[in-house]
């Protein structure tokens, strides 16, 4: 008997209302596997909020079908950054990601053709993402290998080490601050010119100016990216002056990160980077201990191939969790 051949009919396409309720049941199997399988910190808006903020133009969302009905997504941000951030790629129960993913990133890159005349397009591939490697380079991908950090806060190894960390003096006319914002001018001065030419500026191409600099350390200190600690962020002054700087925030009340850690080329190279992130994770401990603040991690990031970083990272009693790809298009040019 002769095999009936099956006719699927696939299309990708702007998400649009008349595919709202379809896609509610797609949206929540991505939900359900958010943490677990992608490495969220936290879980993803509810649906609702979703639909608002896609109604709102803050996110945007492109589908793929099979015969009309919702596979797989991506969503994608220009709302909140200077760069095109693509925050996920999902199929349904994982099926057939490889070639949905092709279809959705070819549509993205057309989409988005205008718009990268002027800014890089970034894609964190964490999780399950990272499989997607061999079908996006083809695309014009290039990557960045991600090593992520954690501190546990009540790991007494880790708290060991931390300790021994600290007891090392600190050079003469050297001393940690905490953060106030009278420092703005010189730490957007200083980490400009620590993350110029590194491989941060591949993917946030804001480093690369002092104005674009000023944004970045701006929306830290202000809690648009998470709630900013600045009793903890340290400062490192020598002679009274700031060189180096460690932004602390947290998200949720329970995940502390450290985004930034930088010191002025001229002060590089003599251990101050360890003592300067040692005095952060000394006052989140003190913090801990002493309001019982109910942080379950302290977690930071570095490239894999920053041996100098992660060797750092290591010695004071942060821990590897895990590494993943950090893809970006580099700005169109005609």
């Amino acid at each position: 008997m002769p095999e009936i051949e099956i006719n699927i009919q696939k299309e990708v396409k702007i998400l649009n209302k008349d595919y709202y309720e379809s896609f509610k049941d797609l949206y929540e199997d991505f939900r359900l596997s958010a943490v677990s399988e992608y490495k969220f910190e936290l879980e993803p808006l509810s649906y609702p909020n979703f639909i608002e903020s896609f109604e709102n133009k803050l996110i945007n969302c492109i589908i793929y079908t099979e015969n009309n009905v919702p596979e797989a997504f991506l969503i994608y941000t220009t709302a909140i950054s200077e760069s095109i951030e693509l925050n996920i790629i999902h199929s349904k129960n994982f099926e057939n990601i490889e070639q949905r993913s092709c279809d959705l990133l070819k549509f993205f890159i057309e989409e988005i053709k205008e718009q990268r005349r002027e800014k890089v397009v970034c894609y964190p591939m964490l999780g399950r993402q990272e499989k997607l490697v061999g079908q996006i380079a083809p695309l014009g991908f290039k990557f960045v290998g991600i090593a992520v950090f954690k501190f546990l806060p009540y790991d007494n190894s880790s708290r060991f080490m931390l300790k021994s960390a600290l007891e090392k003096e600190i050079y003469h006319d050297y001393s940690v601050v905490s953060w106030n914002d009278d420092f703005m001018d010189s730490a957007v001065r200083i980490i400009h010119e620590a993350f110029e030419t590194s491989s941060d500026a591949l993917f946030d191409t804001r480093f690369k100016t002092l104005d674009g600099t000023y944004d970045i350390l701006n929306k830290i200190v202000t809690n648009i990216y998470a709630d900013y600690m600045p009793a903890e962020s340290s400062v490192l002054l020598y002679k009274n002056k700031p060189i180096g700087f460690c932004f602390v925030n947290i998200t949720s009340g329970h995940i502390v990160n450290i985004p930034i850690v930088g010191i002025s080329k001229a002060h590089q190279d003599k251990g101050l980077s360890k003592f300067l992130l040692a005095s952060s994770l000394s006052k989140i401990i003190s913090l801990v201990d002493t309001t019982k603040l109910p942080i379950s991690e302290i977690n930071t990031n570095t490239e894999t191939n920053n041996y100098p970083a992660l060797k750092m990272y290591r010695h004071i009693g942060f821990k590897e969790d895990y590494n993943y790809p950090q893809a970006y298009m580099p700005i169109l040019k005609y």
